[in-house]
C-alpha cells in the first residue's frame, strides 16, 4: 500500500531568467533542500494512487492500515468515550500515543485539542496528493510532540480542470451505510493558480446488537447472559427482611407488595442493545490552495481549511441507583409498595444517553518563499503565519438530573383526575411530575418512565463548549555555505514562535454534579513557546569505492516555553551508499512532548474504574484484616461490591461509583531518545524491486501518566504508606464510593522492533502491469514501567498483547491492463494475540508468570483480512470503481478481557466488523 522510496516535495526555484526549475526538494524531516539530499530517515510514502484504490473515507482510516499503526487514542468504535475529543480521528504509530504523533499540512502543524490531539478528518481526501509518514523522533525539526512519528499531509496544488466524485457504500449485513461527495477544482497561469477540493461524507452508525461479538453480551455468543447487568429497565427495590431485591412480576400490580418476586438473572439488562458499536458521522470541508508567483523569485503560498464535523454516540440508559445519590423511594410516594423508604435500582432504558459532537474548524496559513543565491549557490527563504482554530459543541441527552430526581421521587399522590402529583394534598410542588421507578419499561402507568411528561421533566439537555486555537509564526533560511570536496555543506536555520490557548467548558450540571453524568470541570489554559533550531548535512565522501555516497546529518533545536522552561533536543543522522543500488542509514534523536492545556489546566473528571481492591477476600495478594484495611472500617470477610453492589465474582471489577481524576499544573515535559538503523537496496539484478530493512528503538522517561487506582489501593493497604490514603473514601459497608488520583510525570515506557518493506514494479507483460507492495512491522519489546504486589517498580512486557501486535503485516498486489482497468488486492494480517484470562472462561496459559507473579493468558489466533477493487477508466474520462472490504467476512475471536484497548465490547476496535462493499465514480473535465 505504501512505498518504500524517499518522500519527498517540490520546492520551485526561480533562477534569473524567470524560467522556473524543478531542482532542489524538500524531504520530509529536514529543512534543507538540494538536489543531493536523500532521506536518511525511514519514511513511507502513500500516493494519490494509494488512496484512490483504498476506497477509505478518512486520512486516519487510511493510515490505520499501515502495519506500524497501533491502536488509535479514539475510534468510531469507542462508544463509551467521553469529553472533548470524542468524535475525531486520529493516528498513533508505534502504540506510542496519538499525542506523540505529529501531524502536519504541508508542513506546518494541524491544530489540536487541549488534550494535544490533532484530528486527521478534518482533510477532506479529495484534497490530498500524497502522505509521508516520517516513523522517526523529529523533534530537532519540528519541536514538541514528533516523539513516535511525523504525518505529513500534502495537498494538491496548481490543479488545472475539474474533477468529480461520489461514492456509496454499507454492509452486506444492510447498516453502517457511508455516502461521499467530492470536487476538485482548480485553475492555472502561467505564474501560478488555486485548487479549492470540497468534499462532504455521511455514515451512518452500527449497532452492537446487530454485530456477533456484542449482541449476546460482554463475551460473545458462547456465553450470552454474561456482562448483563442487575440494574435493568425492569427496576428492582430492596427488601430488608428478606435481603433481596424484588422486581415487578409479569403483569403484576404495581402497588401490591405481594406482585413483587426476587430478581433474577432473567430480569438483567443486556446494555449492548442500546449501544452503538460504530458511531454515526457527518463531515463537510473545503480545503484551498493558493500559489503565486508574486515575481521571478518570490511566490506567495496559502491553504485555507473549512471544515463541520458532526458525530453521534448512544449508549445504554443510565443505571441509577438510589443509593448513589441518597434518592431513596420515599414512603409517602404514591408508587411505593411498602409505606417505607426503600432503595431501588433502574436502567433508564427508555431515553438512552445519546451525544452530538459538533466540531468546527477554521485554518489560515499564509506564507512568502523566495530564492536567492550567494557565490552561485542557491539559498531559499520563508516565513510563514498559520491560525488554526476550533470550536466545539457538544449537546448531550439521557442522563437524569438529580435536581429532579430528588422530588419526582419524594412525598406524591394521585389527585382526584387520577393525576400523579409531587409533594402532599395542599402542598403540589408546582412544575414536577412523579416517577416510578418500579415500574418495567413497556409497561404503562403512571409514573411510567415512558411518559413523555416524566422524561420532559427527569432529562434536560446538556450544552459542553470548547475554544482552541494554535497561532505559529516562523522564519526559515536554507542553502550551501561552501564546497566540501563531496559537495556544498547544506545548512538550514529557522525561528519559530507558537501560542496556544484552550477551553473546554463542561454543561452547568456536570460541573456542578446534580446529573447522573460523569462530573466535570471547565479545562483554560494558555501558553507559548519560542524556537530556534538548526540543521548541518555534511557530505563526507562521494564517488569513491565503496563510498558512493556518506553524508551527515545533525539538527538542534532549542525551546522556550512559558509554562515549564526550556528544553533543547538534537539529533544526528547519516547516508552510508557503499554501492549505488545499496544505501545504510541510522539516526540518534532526542525528543520530547509538552504537557498538553488540559494535562496543565484541565478540570476534574469523573469515571467509573475497573480495580482490584486488596482489601477483598478472594483476590490475588488480599491483605484483608490487616491493620490498613480494618483502620478503614473494612471487615475481614469483605468481598469487593461492584455494579449494583453486587459482591464480585472476577476481577478487576468495576466500581458502582464515579472516581475522580484531575489535572497537575507542576508537570514537566516528557523525554525520549530514539535510535533507527537501516538498510535499502535496489539490486541490479530485479530492476523494479526496492528492499528496505529498519530497526528502531524508542526509550520515554517522564512519562504522564494517570496515577494508578490500583497503585494507590496498593500504596495504601498493602505497603502501609498512610500519605496514599487520603484521598480513598469507603462507604459503610467497606466498598470504595469516593477516590481522586491525579496526573503524574512516572512513566517510563521502551519499545523495539523492526520494519521490513519490499516493493516490486514488474515489466509490464501481455497480462498488463504489476506491483506488489509488502510492508511488515515486527513488535520485539514493549516494556512500560508498572509495580508488582509488593509495591516495587519493575518493567512489565505487553509485546503481543491486546493492540500490542508482535507482528502487522499488509500487501497489496496492484494490475493494470491497457490502461483500462485496474484491479487491487490488499491483504492485512494481525498476528495472535495474549488475552487476559477471566473467571469460567478459555484459559491457555493459566500458570503464565511474569515479573516473578502469576499473570495468567488466553492466545487468540492471527487475523487476515482481504480487501479487493476493481475499477474501469471508460474512454469519457470517467472512473468506475467497485470495492469489497474484508472480503471473506472474517470475524475474529471473542476478546474477553479487552486488555489495554477495551471500548466495552469484546472485540478489538480496529477489526472489521463486517464485509462493506462500495461503489465509486469519478468524472474529470
Amino acid at each position: 500500500m505504501a512505498a518504500v522510496v524517499p518522500a519527498v516535495s517540490f520546492a520551485q526555484a526561480q533562477p534569473a531568467s524567470g524560467t522556473t526549475e524543478l531542482d532542489r526538494i524538500q524531504v520530509t524531516g529536514s529543512r534543507i533542500r538540494g538536489v543531493e539530499i536523500e532521506n536518511q530517515q525511514p519514511i513511507l510514502t502513500v500516493s494519490r494512487e494509494d488512496i484512490a484504490r483504498s476506497g477509505q473515507a478518512t486520512v486516519a482510516d487510511l493510515l490505520q492500515n499501515i502495519s506500524s499503526a497501533g491502536s488509535p487514542a479514539i475510534s468510531r468504535a469507542d462508544a463509551l468515550a467521553s469529553g472533548e475529543n470524542v468524535g475525531g480521528y486520529y493516528i498513533d504509530i508505534r502504540n506510542l500515543g496519538a499525542n506523540r504523533t505529529l501531524v502536519l499540512i504541508n508542513g506546518v502543524r494541524l491544530g489540536a485539542t487541549t488534550g494535544g490531539f490533532q484530528d486527521l478528518s478534518q482533510i477532506p481526501v479529495s484534497a490530498i496528493e500524497r502522505i509521508d509518514i516520517l516513523k522517526d523522533g523529529a523533534s530537532s525539526i519540528y519541536g514538541s510532540d514528533a516523539i513516535a512519528a511525523v504525518v505529513n499531509v500534502i495537498t494538491r496544488s496548481r490543479f488545472d480542470g475539474a474533477e468529480a466524485s461520489v461514492q456509496y457504500g454499507q454492509y452486506t449485513d444492510g447498516d453502517g451505510g457511508e455516502t461521499i461527495y467530492s470536487a476538485t477544482f482548480g485553475t492555472t497561469n502561467d505564474r501560478g493558480g488555486i485548487t479549492v477540493s470540497a468534499e462532504v461524507m455521511e455514515g451512518d452508525p452500527v449497532f452492537a446488537g446487530d454485530r456477533f461479538f456484542s449482541a449476546f453480551g460482554d463475551a460473545g455468543p458462547d456465553y450470552p447472559g454474561s456482562g448483563f447487568s442487575p440494574v435493568s429497565q425492569n427496576g428492582s427495590w430492596y427488601d430488608v427482611a428478606t435481603g433481596t431485591w424484588l422486581t415487578l412480576r409479569e403483569g403484576g400490580n404495581p402497588a401490591n407488595r405481594g406482585d413483587y418476586v426476587p430478581h433474577t438473572a432473567e430480569y438483567n439488562a443486556n446494555s449492548n442493545q442500546q449501544m452503538m458499536v460504530q458511531t454515526g458521522l457527518e463531515r463537510k470541508s473545503v480545503f484551498t490552495n493558493i500559489n503565486y508567483d508574486l515575481t521571478d523569485r518570490i511566490t506567495f503560498n496559502s491553504d485555507i481549511l473549512y471544515n463541520k464535523r458532526t458525530t453521534d454516540q448512544q449508549i445504554a440508559g443510565y443505571p441509577y441507583q438510589s443509593a448513589a445519590f441518597d434518592t431513596m423511594l420515599s414512603g409517602d410516594s404514591a408508587f411505593n409498595p411498602t409505606g417505607e423508604d426503600i432503595d431501588f435500582r433502574r436502567r433508564l432504558w427508555e431515553v438512552p444517553r445519546t451525544t452530538r459532537s459538533e466540531l468546527t474548524t477554521f485554518r489560515v496559513v499564509a506564507g512568502l518563499t523566495g530564492y536567492f543565491e550567494v557565490n552561485e549557490r542557491p539559498w531559499d527563504w520563508g516565513v510563514s503565519y498559520a491560525n488554526n482554530r476550533n470550536e466545539v459543541t457538544k449537546t448531550g441527552h439521557g442522563d437524569a438530573s438529580l435536581l429532579a430526581t430528588a422530588p419526582a421521587l419524594g412525598p406524591s399522590f394521585i389527585d382526584a383526575n387520577g393525576v400523579a402529583r409531587c409533594g402532599t394534598v395542599g402542598s403540589v410542588i408546582a412544575g414536577c411530575t412523579p416517577w416510578n421507578p418500579l415500574l418495567p419499561a413497556g409497561v404503562a402507568g403512571p409514573g411510567s418512565l415512558g411518559n413523555a411528561d416524566v422524561q420532559n421533566f427527569l432529562f434536560p439537555t446538556y450544552t459542553d463548549t470548547g475554544t482552541t486555537s494554535s497561532k505559529i509564526y516562523s522564519a526559515n533560511l536554507s542553502g550551501g555555505l561552501f564546497e566540501l570536496p563531496a559537495g556544498d555543506l547544506g545548512f538550514a536555520v529557522g525561528i519559530e514562535r507558537r501560542e496556544e490557548t484552550g477551553r473546554f467548558v463542561p454543561d452547568a450540571f456536570n460541573q456542578s454534579g446534580n446529573s447522573t453524568g460523569l462530573p466535570a470541570t471547565t479545562t483554560q489554559g494558555e501558553y507559548d513557546v519560542n524556537e530556534a533550531y538548526v540543521e548541518l548535512n555534511v557530505p563526507v565522501l562521494a564517488d569513491m569505492a565503496f563510498a558512493q555516497e556518506l553524508t551527515l546529518n545533525f539538527a538542534s533545536r532549542y525551546s522556550d516555553y512559558s509554562n515549564f522552561g526550556n528544553t533543547t533536543n538534537s539529533k544526528g543522522s547519516f547516508l552510508w551508499r557503499p554501492i549505488e543500488s545499496l544505501a545504510v542509514r541510522g539516526t540518534w534523536a532526542q525528543g520530547f512532548r509538552a504537557p498538553s492545556i488540559d494535562n496543565l489546566y484541565g478540570g476534574i473528571g469523573g469515571s467509573f474504574e475497573s480495580y482490584t481492591d486488596p482489601c477483598s477476600v478472594g483476590v490475588s495478594g488480599s491483605v484483608a484484616g490487616n491493620a490498613a484495611c480494618t483502620a478503614a472500617g473494612v471487615s475481614p470477610t469483605y468481598v469487593q461490591l461492584g455494579q449494583g453492589l453486587v459482591p464480585c465474582t472476577s476481577w478487576p471489577c468495576q466500581t458502582p461509583d464515579q472516581f475522580i481524576s484531575g489535572s497537575n499544573p507542576d508537570l514537566g515535559p516528557e523525554e525520549s531518545i530514539s535510535k533507527t538503523a537501516g538498510i535499502v537496496w535496489s539490486p541490479g539484478f530485479a530492476d523494479g524491486l526496492t528492499l528496505s530493512l529498519d530497526w528502531y528503538n524508542y526509550k520515554l522517561s517522564n512519562y504522564i501518566i494517570s496515577d494508578s487506582v490500583n497503585r494507590i489501593l496498593r500504596d495504601c493497604y498493602v505497603l502501609g504508606d498512610a500519605s496514599r490514603c487520603d484521598g480513598i473514601t469507603r462507604a459503610a459497608d467497606g466498598h470504595i464510593s469516593g477516590m481522586f488520583y491525579g496526573l503524574t510525570n512516572l512513566g517510563q515506557l521502551e519499545t523495539e522492533g523492526w520494519d521490513f518493506g519490499a516493493r516490486y514494479r514488474m515489466a509490464d507483460t501481455a497480462f498488463g502491469g504489476f506491483t506488489f507492495d509488502w510492508q511488515t512491522s515486527y513488535l520485539s519489546q514493549y516494556d512500560s514501567l508498572g509495580q508488582n504486589s509488593a509495591g516495587e517498580n519493575v518493567f512489565i512486557g505487553g509485546a503481543g498483547d491486546p493492540g500490542l501486535f508482535r507482528v502487522r503485516s499488509t500487501l497489496s498486489t496492484n494490475w493494470e491492463v491497457n490502461d483500462e482497468w485496474n484491479v487491487t488486492w490488499n491483504m492485512r494480517y494481525y498476528s495472535g494475540i495474549n488475552d487476559g484470562c477471566v473467571t469460567n472462561r478459555p484459559c491457555s496459559d493459566p500458570d503464565r508468570y511474569q515479573v516473578g507473579e502469576t499473570a495468567p493468558r488466553n492466545r487468540l489466533g492471527s487475523n487476515t483480512f482481504h480487501n479487493l477493487q476493481v475499477s474501469y477508466s471508460a474512454p469519457w474520462d470517467g472512473t468506475i470503481s467497485v470495492g469489497v472490504d474484508n472480503v471473506f467476512d472474517r470475524e475474529a475471536a471473542i476478546m474477553f478481557s479487552g486488555g489495554n484497548v477495551s471500548t466495552g465490547f469484546p472485540y478489538y476496535p480496529e477489526f472489521d466488523i463486517g464485509r462493506f462493499m462500495y461503489m465509486r465514480y469519478t468524472q474529470r473535465f
